[in-house]
């Protein structure tokens, strides 16, 4: 009895393997955006205001 090794891919099989991949994108991307969120930058603890007198404004037309 002689083995015959079949070489080629069923499209069913490309399908399945084209979702794996794109499951595994969106993972990745999933848990890219989760340790951002679980880094703590610094924020000003003062907040930030600059009163701007009337007189320096420009009305552009």
């Amino acid at each position: 009895m002689l083995f015959t090794r079949n070489t080629s891919t069923t499209a069913s099989k490309n399908f399945l393997m084209f979702l794996i991949k794109i499951a595994i994108f969106f993972a990745a991307i999933f848990i890219v955006v989760l340790l951002l969120n679980k880094v703590d930058l610094p924020s000003p603890i003062k907040k930030i205001e600059k009163n701007i007198p009337n007189e320096n404004l420009k009305i552009v037309k």
